[in-house]
């Protein structure tokens, strides 16, 4: 019975879900329930509450501060954008104007004051030369609003970490902010506020922190008023590149002798690179530093995928060179007397860009600097100090070439061509020949080389002494002249008057005090190299006047007339066209048989005269040909004696190697000359001159002039 008994279950109550489960929701967590609350002291809730109403006021403060400040840069902003003349008024930036030298040819040689070669506009620029100014200046140009604050930290960072203060040295400065530089924040130059424009330019580049925030305002401004490509073009024609270069057009002008829409990827890099420090990379200055700099330009033009490599590698194989004008350097000096030859207000302080057009042929130029470089290469000791100068004109003033020192290349330095007043010796001697030949005397007629003194009032007994130190005897003129005999030179001087002697020097153009003693026959007078070699001119064109003159005409940029003409030419007769003459003849046998021979050049006539004087502290030697007179001097700057040199020593091999050089593509010419008939005369003069003391005076009078220009001295 037990065993069939069932076994009742166990009654347990169903589980009661929850309601949201038995509808099929998900069961939302249960939440610990809450700690008790901490009740924090009445100090901690003070410290509390003072904190958060400190933020809270800073708050409150800060962006109403930040409000107004936003809103005064808006007006800022505002104001000067409204304000800013059109981009194109902005392109010229410069305060005086420059001067554009050109040569015979129209060619130009050389370059004064800031050059504006005109308008460099972004959008017809070379797209090398844009691409390498933004990759090197501002690589987000085109996508910033005028100031980039990832720039300036990065400047910040860089200038703390070479050691310098945070805003020395990079700036960090968009395209855009150095725009705003170059307008000086639109203040333009006053020169009676400022005393020069250096000084004005020097303010506009302080760096301060006040004026690093204008600059930036002025920045924002820029780009409200201008597009992108504006702005660069503002910015591409105001900045300064080196050597007198004012723009990218005036340098690529300057540098390559083209336009800044034709240079190639190595010159865009090359005038980019100049940015950074346009004196010291100015390829004129130093092209291999300048050719190094524009390597890093296209390295950065790479990176930035403005060239491709084989662009890049191409460019760095063949770097920029200069152009043919640029690398001549040419006429320096003969540069620098031209503007002094000219108004003041149209060369040093012009306001108007002018050309001026002159006689500086430089292929006469070249040849000149070239045989003064030969002579002192393989003729000079290494070391040697001294210096000399060359002049080259033609027969009526018009000035080819000249070299105002050893340095050819040299501008804005003394120039020994003409400023510098050395003692002439023999080489005045042809003006004491000029006067008695003028006056009748023949070349044949006959002196007397002998000792001689002469009592000068003041100064006691004077005895000329002949450089040889010996003496001819009766030599006729020519060979006396030939020969520089310094005797029959004072003889001949006191016979026909030194008044008359004086005054036919000043009527060649020797402007200085000429000496009043007999030593005026011997060149103890002062005077310039350019003074001389125009006299000489003066015997080649038939005995009238010369002034030399290197400018030929000025004019504005842009204007076709001229607002003046040569400053120079030939002037009044000083002697008869036949004294001029003879007196060729006789520095013809000068360089023939006398004391010029190291002068001559093989088939053509060359008239010349040495001149070395006391000490031989100057060596001279003038001649021409019918083409050309050339003057040449040679010294010390410190009037230190040479050492074996005279004037038909150095000076004539310089004369001589310059001369081959100007005439090598022309034929010979007959010089304009006379040669007496006979040789000698059958009844030449003997010339005597007494003893000042004896003779009482030693001026012909007015009658003895006139009779021996009527009858010519009896010598013919």
């Amino acid at each position: 019975m037990a065993g069939n008994r069932r076994v009742t279950p166990r009654l347990v109550a169903d589980k009661k879900r929850p309601t949201h489960q038995r509808h099929g929701t998900p069961r939302a967590p249960q939440r610990a329930p809450k700690a008790p609350r901490k009740h924090r002291s009445l100090i901690a809730r003070l410290i509390s509450g003072l904190f958060r109403f400190v933020l809270r006021t800073l708050w409150a403060v800060a962006w109403r501060c930040g409000l107004i400040v936003c809103l005064l840069v808006g007006l800022s902003v505002l104001y000067f954008a409204t304000t800013l003349p059109t981009h194109k008024e902005l392109l010229d930036g410069r305060a005086i104007g420059s001067v554009t030298l050109k040569d015979r040819n129209g060619e130009v040689f050389a370059w004064r004051g800031e050059q504006f070669g005109g308008i460099a506009d972004a959008r017809s620029i070379s797209p090398h030369l844009k691409n390498a100014i933004i990759a090197t200046e501002d690589k987000r140009f085109y996508s910033h609003l005028g100031v980039s604050p990832r720039g300036i930290a990065s400047a910040i960072r860089i200038n703390l970490r070479e050691g310098r203060g945070p805003l020395s040295g990079h700036g960090g400065s968009t395209i855009t902010q150095q725009s705003a530089k170059l307008m000086c924040l639109g203040t333009p130059y006053d020169p009676q506020v400022w005393k020069t424009e250096g000084a004005y330019e020097a303010d506009c580049r302080r760096v301060t922190l006040w004026r690093k925030v204008k600059e930036a305002i002025y920045a924002l401004a820029l780009e409200a008023r201008y597009s992108k490509d504006e702005i660069l073009t503002i910015y591409m024609n105001r900045t300064f590149l080196g050597a007198g270069s004012r723009g990218f057009e005036a340098a690529a002008q300057r540098y390559f002798g083209k336009s800044a829409s034709q240079v190639n990827v190595a010159e865009s890099a090359m005038l980019a690179g100049l940015l950074v420090a346009p004196t010291r990379y100015a390829p004129t200055k130093n092209l291999k530093r300048s050719q190094d700099r524009a390597q890093v330009i296209l390295t950065l033009m790479h990176e930035q995928s403005y060239i491709s490599t084989e662009q890049r590698d191409a460019a760095k194989a063949n770097p920029a060179v200069l152009s043919a004008a640029a690398q001549a350097k040419a006429g320096g000096y003969f540069a620098d007397w031209v503007m002094q030859s000219g108004p003041s207000y149209f060369t040093k302080n012009t306001t108007e860009d002018v050309i001026l057009r002159t006689t500086l042929d430089q292929n006469i130029q070249k040849a000149a600097e070239d045989a003064l470089r030969y002579v002192f290469d393989t003729k000079l000791k290494s070391g040697s100090k001294a210096q000399a100068a060359i002049v080259v004109m033609s027969a009526d003033g018009a000035v080819r070439a000249m070299v105002g020192g050893r340095d050819t290349q040299a501008a804005g330095t003394f120039n020994r061509a003409t400023q510098a007043l050395r003692q002439s010796g023999s080489a005045f001697k042809p003006f004491v020949y000029a006067t008695a030949l003028d006056l009748g005397y023949s070349p044949n007629d006959i002196i007397r080389d002998e000792p001689i003194t002469l009592s000068i009032p003041g100064s006691g007994a004077w005895s000329p002494k002949n450089y040889s130190r010996d003496y001819k005897g009766d030599v006729t003129l020519t060979e006396a002249f030939g020969q520089s005999l310094n005797i029959p030179a004072v003889k001949l001087s006191e016979a026909v008057g030194r008044a008359n002697v004086r005054s036919v020097a000043a009527g060649f153009g020797l402007t200085t005090d000429l000496a009043h003693g007999p030593a005026i026959a011997l060149g103890v007078s002062e005077s310039t190299l350019i003074e001389m070699t125009g006299a000489y001119a003066g015997i080649l064109n038939g005995g009238s006047s010369v002034t030399p003159y290197g400018l030929t005409d000025l004019r504005l940029v842009g204007d076709e007339t001229a607002l003046m003409g040569a400053s120079g030419g030939i002037g009044e007769r000083v002697i008869q066209e036949q004294a001029a003459k003879q007196l060729t003849y006789m520095m013809l046998r000068a360089v023939q048989d006398g004391t010029g021979q190291r002068a001559q050049m093989q088939g053509w006539d060359v008239a010349g005269k040495t001149g070395t004087t006391q000490a031989a502290r100057d060596a001279w030697f003038i001649g021409f040909t019918a083409d050309f007179v050339t003057g040449v001097w040679m010294g010390y700057d410190d009037n230190t004696p040479l050492t074996g040199t005279t004037g038909g020593g150095l000076p004539a091999d310089i004369w001589r190697e310059t001369m081959l050089r100007v005439h090598a593509n022309n034929s010979p010419k007959p010089l304009p000359l006379i040669i007496p008939k006979e040789l000698p005369y059958q009844n030449p003069r003997h010339i005597d001159t007494k003893d000042d003391a004896n003779s009482g005076r030693n001026e012909p009078s007015a009658i003895e002039n006139f009779l021996r220009q009527l009858f010519g001295g009896g010598s013919n």
